[in-house]
């Protein structure tokens, strides 16, 4: 990054104070939320689906995140809608990040980098998540990519679903679980930010469910909390884990924001209720 460039870390915690609050919210179009919405299970639901989220979430949420796998299923048209989405969500002065979860190692690495986050690509977003679970530094296209743009990578590290703990609880010989590993690699690629007080451009998925949650206080980026309403978190769960990072942490609702669609006031007032809970100071 150039010197005089803005990291993801300090726009995303910019934008929470401008619109209420630190608050992620998911476009998540599976078929069963299409159905409920009145909405066919096809490119056309998808779209209206998606035009409706981009309506009430553009100027309310400070961040948004489109659930890729949900467009990928409706193939290049599928990709259309999640284009025009980005692109709209972004040209309001929203935050987006693509939930892609890509993990892989070398060239191919290189190409989810510069899918995501570069301005050549239609589909570049603000940030993207990924998995580490090929190790740590496979992700390191991605990260230079990140780098060099000012834009954000969530790095998966201890996930809201159970079925990640045998994965991610895993003790190394020290007698560190794979979630510190994570975290503690994020924390080092953020350091030089660290030392010219910024918030990095590498956060960590950590989710608001978890009894024994890694420790974040090294992390110095922001923290992308699922779990939080249908899946059991609250508030209180959300503060315990983050501590004294509680300023960077990004709750992130779907469920409990989207069903209360297709009305958009609805939606607007469901998104200003719940970033109320997460106040920026």
């Amino acid at each position: 990054m150039s010197g005089d460039a803005v990291t993801f870390g300090d726009r995303l915690v910019g934008l929470a104070g401008k619109r209420g609050g630190r608050l992620c919210v998911g476009i998540d179009p599976h078929a069963a939320l299409l159905k409920a919405w009145g909405l066919g299970v096809d490119v056309a639901g998808l779209r209206t689906f998606t035009q409706i989220c981009v309506e009430a979430f553009k100027d309310t949420a400070a961040l948004v995140k489109p659930q890729v796998a949900f467009y990928e299923a409706f193939g290049s048209q599928g990709f259309a809608v999640l284009e025009q989405a980005i692109a709209d969500l972004r040209d309001a002065g929203a935050l987006v990040v693509a939930d892609a979860k890509r993990g892989d190692i070398g060239s191919t690495m290189a190409g989810y980098a510069a899918a995501w986050l570069d301005d050549s690509s239609p589909l570049c977003s603000d940030a993207v998540t990924v998995s580490p679970f090929l190790g740590y530094h496979s992700l390191d296209p991605v990260l230079e990519v990140a780098e060099a743009t000012g834009r954000g990578v969530f790095v998966l590290a201890a996930t809201s679903n159970p079925e990640g703990r045998q994965v991610q609880d895993t003790l190394n010989p020290r007698g560190v679980s794979t979630s510190q590993m994570m975290v503690d690699c994020a924390a080092d690629s953020n350091a030089s930010h660290g030392e010219q007080g910024t918030v990095g451009n590498v956060g960590v998925v950590v989710g608001a469910t978890l009894d024994n949650p890694p420790a974040l206080d090294r992390l110095n980026g922001p923290i992308l909390m699922p779990g939080v309403g249908a899946q059991g978190g609250s508030a209180r769960d959300v503060a315990r884990i983050a501590g004294d990072c509680a300023h960077l942490v990004f709750p992130n609702i779907s469920r409990g924001i989207l069903k209360h669609g297709p009305d958009i006031e609805a939606l607007r007032t469901a998104v200003a209720q719940a970033a109320g809970d997460f106040p920026v100071a």
